[in-house]
């Protein structure tokens, strides 16, 4: 059996990330855990539920040892793979990287291009993350890495998976703060609910790979104001990250990098 923790790191820590456990077993790959920052997660691991309509979730610094031992609480075992949304290297950078530049190249046409790394975001906050993950006893998997390794660190870029988890031809409007660029001639209710269509096409595709989430998407009518939306996005964006740990696993994936830094992706959307 293998276990998937998947990041969906804020580039700030101010803001929340996203987490999601995954686990692999007899029935197949389950969720075990989907929660909308680090303490909702560690709260998880100790038997407590997530409200997710109705609490305020806030940001803190990643702590690594803790989140490690959270997710072993969970699966009964140790988190085999670690998956990331976040520029993270085997060398200190503060610019693009060969990464960054070949998603570009393969995605742009396809609105899928990455944003650029600089000092501040994601910066120290990155630095001090990906170290501690490596400290942790994981490698990062880049181009010199073999199919399907376990002990890794596999940055993911959740814009391009979802071409693939949902056989689109290009990127799908899901992030909240796009809506207005997305939609600019609806109201913001019309656009709650553009949004949230969006939000269960991927909550139905990942349902398909890891059975009954426990995530239910609120109604249009239950979101008082377009932000309360992030912490739902947050969210599928660690299990898409999961759900690119399982096609690695699977040896479905194909890195786009070099042997410093590598974003993961699924094969059958890589054309170049």
């Amino acid at each position: 059996m293998t276990t998937i923790l998947a990041l969906d790191a804020a580039w700030t820590p101010s803001e929340p990330s996203g987490v999601a456990l995954v686990k692999d077993g007899p029935a197949g790959w389950r969720c075990l855990a989907l929660a909308p920052s680090y303490d909702e997660f560690f709260a998880q691991a100790e038997g407590g539920a997530t409200d997710w309509l109705n609490r305020t979730f806030c940001g803190t610094l990643p702590d690594v040892p803790r989140l490690l031992y959270a997710a072993r609480a969970l699966a009964g075992e140790p988190v085999d793979i670690v998956t990331l949304d976040m520029p993270v290297a085997t060398q200190r950078f503060s610019s693009r990287r060969v990464a960054d530049d070949a998603i570009s190249a393969e995605f742009g046409s396809r609105w899928c291009s990455t944003h650029t790394p600089n000092t501040a975001r994601p910066g120290l906050l990155g630095a001090r993350l990906s170290s501690a993950i490596f400290a942790s006893g994981y490698e990062l998997a880049t181009t010199a890495t073999a199919v399907a390794e376990t002990k890794r660190l596999i940055e993911v870029y959740p814009h391009p998976a979802m071409l693939s988890l949902l056989q689109r031809p290009r990127r799908i409007p899901y992030k909240v703060g796009k809506s207005r660029k997305y939609w600019p001639q609806l109201m913001i209710r019309d656009r709650i609910a553009a949004l949230l269509r969006e939000f269960e096409a991927i909550h139905r595709a990942l349902g398909q790979v890891f059975g009954p989430l426990s995530l239910d998407l609120p109604l249009p009518d239950d979101v008082p104001y377009l932000t309360r939306l992030k912490r739902y996005e947050d969210a599928l964006d660690a299990l898409v990250c999961a759900w690119v740990g399982v096609e690695y696993l699977r040896g479905r994936t194909v890195p786009l990098g070099d042997e410093t830094a590598a974003i993961w992706c699924p094969a059958d959307i890589v054309h170049g």
